[in-house]
C-alpha cells in the first residue's frame, strides 16, 4: 500500500549516503587553485626562452602568474586537486536537487495516502 513512499525513503538514505562520502572526500582534498599552466616562450618566433604561465579567474578578475620551473609539479598538483573539487560539487548539487525533488514527491504521496 505504501510502497512508493518506502522505496523513496531507500532512495533518500541512499542519496545522504552519497552526500555524506562526498562531502568526507571533499575535507580530505589538500591545496588547491584554479587555472591552467602553460608553456610560453620569451621569442615565440624561435621557442627560446620558455617560461610557464599559470592563467586563472578568481572573482571575476582574469590574472596571470608566472611560475618557477620548481614549482611547475606542485602548481599541476593544486590544479587536479581543484578540478577534483569542483567536480565533487557538480556531483553534491545534482545529488541534493534529486534529494529534495524525491522529498516533495514523498510528501505529496504521504499526504495523498493520508499518512
Amino acid at each position: 500500500m505504501y510502497m512508493l513512499y518506502y522505496m523513496i525513503t531507500d532512495k533518500l538514505k541512499q542519496l545522504e549516503n552519497d552526500i555524506r562520502k562526498i562531502k568526507s572526500e571533499i575535507s580530505k582534498l589538500g591545496p588547491m587553485r584554479p587555472g591552467t599552466l602553460s608553456m610560453q616562450y620569451k621569442v615565440p618566433a624561435e621557442k627560446k626562452g620558455p617560461y610557464f604561465q599559470l592563467s586563472y579567474t578568481h572573482k571575476m578578475k582574469s590574472r596571470t602568474q608566472y611560475v618557477r620551473r620548481e614549482w611547475v609539479d606542485e602548481i599541476r598538483g593544486q590544479i587536479e586537486v581543484y578540478k577534483r573539487f569542483r567536480k565533487l560539487i557538480e556531483e553534491w548539487i545534482d545529488l541534493s536537487i534529486e534529494y529534495s525533488q524525491l522529498r516533495m514527491k514523498q510528501a505529496k504521496e504521504a499526504k495523498r495516502k493520508g499518512k
